[in-house]
């Protein structure tokens, strides 16, 4: 009974599902086929994505280009591909070469992304929406092609940016991703970006986001945004500043910390963090602008400067409420700004900040209000942070005041100096102690450098700064002075005592950060000043304690006796033969107690010491445990560090006879002891000759007097002999007067005579004149009949010879032509004796071989006639080039009779051209009548001829 029903179908595998619906896909006519047969493969695209990618991809790019007016259509296409370029991480195909395969798949041909740029001219939220995730994948996987491809698209880039306007977020949001992805590296995509109002576009978003204080993610991503295109790119750096863009920074900066809110409010956790990382992207965004010695870096200073970026900054840096790393960013943002612009430098001490010292007293812990702290000079402010805030939390934050009061006075040296002057006014008048470098450095160390010992190094690298590579700074350093001479006690200078405060920590074991920080300042400090060495060796016991740090058993601290060995090197480097120590003794006292193998030793651990060799990668940060950091060094110490090693390790091989060359201030200072000493001898030896030479000038003035006596004899003969000279010169010049008086009156006689003289030629020339042009117009008459004949008959020949000529080549043609006849009639017949002998040998072959052989001789003869024909028509052709040549040689002789026509014209032309120069007139009926004579004679000819 049951027999008869079929057996239920074989179960399909997932190979050959996905197969039929790739055929159905390429192979349906109806667009509701095609969209259920998509549909089939959007179920398979998470987890069997190869399968799917190798038998329908190119079937869905193109249901997306012919099928892009569907809307449902193209959704789930767009769907489908997402699906194949994320799988499931479980699927058994999942794999990286698969995006990567789908990618090439879309970059390989211009028009696939060109059509889904072509979707984001749709008002559809899911075709611009899955477009653009689309193109963040594709990009994601093959990032240079796919580049170019929007590049290359017809507005491709402009499509993009206007996506940003969208209103609905998600849209606007996954635009801004692409952009981000596509405009990190890429200079001409960055100013294509850029050009398109990307920036004003980039504000409206974080504006309409709720700015830094309240906007998300989105917000950071504007701001990743705005750095990929403003980075290492100073057109868009000039397009920023132009479009009036700094005042959207100023506005963003001043939002942060003036939020016109009288209590602050409790923000959550997540919510402080996505704030601080904006202000923190907004901070880095602005340093893009201030890169040290790029271009346009002054600009965007200036611009800063009065757009009132700095000052809020500055105020960021200063707030209560901002966290410590945002706090260290506006500082390190500031210092940027400023750093190498004179005008900025000049301008900063002048802006007020909050008092960091009156922010905690100002705040009343129990009911949360505050009160605004009072303001101070910034410059005051900076040192109170550096100086004053011993917190660890806060080293960053130091660190940043440090860089910025650094950049107050880079390559400034008016500021710098300005600088050095207040700080030694005031710990001259003991105001305001605690925020005085040269205060903190000259006061005895307490225990407090124990619990912060920054303090002492961070007012170390502020007067390293202040006197290094600075010889008027150096000078004013080292005349602060401690003691009161006047109350009997001791001067001391400020080397002495800063090296009496490290020989302390030394001795006492404090931190080594305190013994580095004055290690640096008098390294940099002695280098090239032999005044400041002299100083230091005014104490013996200073050498003494330096050598022992060296050789000390157990060893320190492997910095603090590499730093300590780089002093001895540049005090001996730089000492001289009248030092307190002198520098014989000092190389003594450095070789016995240290040795030269230790010293190099010590040089050697401190350059391979991470702290050193790796400074330029390490952080010089806070690592967040609460211990104090791994900060030692000043980067400018560093840097003189390793250009000076080589040198100062050399420095204890030089003899110590020979001393170092030191130009400071124009004046030179230090040279060769045995020179000096040779200079002395050759400089008493020069004042015996002096001496000699002024014996000699004495008695040379003695004869100098009686020559002068002398010449005031002859002077007084010399003035009575002029008199009677002038008196004979009188009387000769009257009588010359006379005589050429005379010699006027018969030069006037000679004058008249030579006139009537004159006259008389001028007749005699004249009737020479005539008489010559009288026989002129007879030789020029008698010239032109010359001439006249010389034509005709020259004109008669040619006309002959060529009428001869023509004759000639006539009989010629003629002969041609007939011989041309005979040759044509010997051809016919030649021809028609040879069809006869062809149609007797055709039919009678085997019996006209005799008429054969009688044609063959008969067409020879008439061969033979053919070619003697030829022979005298060459004959006749050779005659007729000689005709040629005759006729060519006659107009040649035609020629030379023109040419002595012309030269005669010449003649003619010369002794016109001579009478006109003797003053006879040629009138111009003259040269009329010669040329109506010319025509009569050419009339006359042509009759005859």
């Amino acid at each position: 009974m049951f027999s008869s029903i079929a057996a239920a179908p074989a179960k399909q595998s997932v190979g050959d599902t996905i197969n039929v619906l790739s055929g159905r896909l390429s192979s349906a006519t109806l667009l509701e086929d095609r969209r259920a047969a998509i549909l089939g493969l959007r179920s398979f695209a998470k987890d069997y994505p190869a399968s799917v990618a190798s038998g329908a991809l190119r079937s869905l790019i193109g249901c997306l280009s012919a099928d892009g007016e569907d809307v449902d259509t193209v959704r789930v296409v767009l769907e489908t591909l997402l699906m194949l370029f994320s799988p499931n991480q479980d699927s058994p195909e999942a794999s990286e070469e698969i995006a990567l395969w789908l990618a090439d798949e879309f970059t390989q041909r211009q028009e696939n992304i060109t059509l889904l740029l072509d979707f984001l001219e749709t008002t559809d939220f899911y075709s611009r929406l899955y477009s653009l995730q689309l193109l963040v994948a594709i990009l994601a996987a093959r990032t240079e092609r796919t580049e170019e491809c929007i590049s290359s698209a017809p507005l491709g880039i402009p499509r993009l940016v206007a996506v940003l306007e969208d209103r609905r977020d998600a849209i606007r949001n996954e635009a801004l991703t692409l952009l981000t992805y596509l405009t990190p590296s890429s200079l001409l995509i960055q100013q294509s970006v850029a050009y398109q109002n990307a920036f004003e576009r980039t504000f409206a978003i974080i504006e309409a986001e709720g700015s830094l204080s309240e906007g998300g993610r989105t917000v950071e991503d504007c701001l990743i945004f705005l750095a990929n295109l403003l980075r290492l790119n100073p057109p868009n750096q000039s397009l920023f500043r132009e479009s009036g863009c700094a005042v959207q920074l100023a506005k963003l900066l001043e939002s942060t910390y003036h939020t016109g809110k009288e209590e602050e409010e409790e923000v959550a956790a997540w919510a402080q963090e996505q704030q601080n990382r904006n202000v923190y992207a907004l901070l880095a965004v602005i340093r893009l602008f201030l890169v040290p010695a790029a271009v346009g870096t002054s600009q965007n200073q200036l611009a800063f400067w009065q757009h009132g970026v700095l000052y809020h900054a500055l105020q960021v840096a200063f707030s209560h409420r901002a966290e410590m790393p945002i706090r260290a960013e506006a500082l390190t943002t500031c210092a940027d700004t400023i750093r190498g612009n004179a005008r900025l430098q000049e301008s900063f001490a002048q802006l007020q900040v909050p008092s960091v010292l009156e922010t905690a007293l100002a705040t009343n812990g129990q009911t949360g209000e505050s009160t605004s702290a009072p303001s101070i000079y910034v410059i005051d402010g900076l040192l109170d942070l550096v100086l004053s805030v011993p917190s660890t939390q806060a080293f960053d934050l130091r660190v940043a005041a440090c860089q910025c009061i650094k950049a107050y006075f880079f390559n400034h040296p008016e500021v710098r100096l300005h600088f050095l002057r207040r700080a030694i006014e005031g710990h001259a008048s003991g105001v305001d102690e605690t925020a005085n470098v040269l205060t903190t450095l000259l006061r005895p160390t307490t225990t407090s450098a124990s619990n912060d010992p920054y303090r002492h190094w961070f007012a170390a690298a502020i007067v390293f700064h202040l006197v290094f590579e600075n010889p008027e700074g150096k000078a004013l350093a080292m005349a602060v002075t401690e003691g009161d001479a006047e109350s009997g006690e001791e001067v001391v200078t400020s080397i002495q005592t800063i090296t009496a405060h490290l020989v302390t920590a030394l001795s006492r074991g404090d931190d080594a950060r305190v013994s580095v920080g004055y290690l640096m300042l008098l390294i940099g400090w002695l280098f090239e000043d032999v005044d400041g060495v002299n100083d230091f060796l005014g104490e013996g016991s200073n050498i003494h304690a330096l050598t022992q740090e060296i050789v000390r058993h157990p060893p320190g601290s492997a910095l603090v006796q590499g730093l300590c060995a780089m002093i001895l090197g540049v005090i001996y480097e730089f000492s001289t033969k009248d030092s307190p120590i002198p520098r014989s003794t000092l190389h003594s006292v450095i070789m016995s107690r240290v040795g030269r193998e230790k010293y190099i030793d010590a040089l050697n651990k401190l350059r391979g010491h991470t702290l050193m060799r790796d400074f330029e990668v390490t952080p010089q940060k806070a690592d967040g445990s609460g211990s104090l950091p791994d900060v030692y060094f000043d980067a400018t110490f560093v840097e003189f560090f390793k250009d000076n090693y080589s040198r100062i390790a050399r420095a204890i091989d030089r003899d110590p006879g020979l001393e170092i060359s030191v130009v400071t201030n124009g004046v030179q200072k230090g040279i060769s002891r045995e020179l000096v000493d040779s200079l002395r001898s050759q400089l008493e030896e020069k004042e015996q000759a002096l001496q000699a030479a002024l014996t000699d000038v004495a008695s040379l003035n003695g004869k100098l007097g009686q020559e002068q006596a002398d010449h005031r004899r002859s002077k007084e003969a010399s003035i009575a002999e002029l008199a009677r000279i002038r008196n004979i010169n009188e009387s000769i010049q009257r009588q010359h007067e006379g005589e050429l008086k005379k010699l006027e009156t018969q030069q006037q006689t000679k004058s008249d005579a030579h006139q009537r003289q004159l006259e008389a030629a001028k007749k005699e020339a004249a009737a020479s004149m005539e008489l010559l042009r009288v026989e002129h117009n007879t030789k020029e008459a008698e010239l032109q009949r010359q001439i006249e004949y010389v034509r005709k008959t020259a004109e008669a020949e040619a006309a002959r010879v060529q009428r001869r000529a023509e004759a000639e080549m006539a009989d010629l043609r003629a002969t041609i032509s007939r011989l041309e006849v005979d040759l044509m009639k010997a051809n016919k017949i030649k021809t028609q004796a040879v069809e006869a002998a062809r149609e007797e040998l055709n039919s009678k072959l085997s019996a006209e071989e005799l008429k054969s052989k009688s044609a063959e001789k008969r067409a020879s003869d008439l061969e033979k006639q053919l070619s003697t024909k030829q022979e005298e028509l060459g004959e006749i052709r050779a005659r007729l080039k000689e005709k040629e040549e005759q006729h060519s040689t006659t107009q040649t002789e035609l020629d030379d009779l023109l040419m002595v026509f012309g030269d005669l014209e010449d003649k003619v032309e010369k002794y016109k051209k001579r009478l006109k120069d003797l003053g006879e007139a040629i009138s111009d009926g003259e040269e009329g009548e010669d040329d109506d004579d010319d025509d009569d004679d050419d009339t006359e000819d042509g009759e005859v001829d």
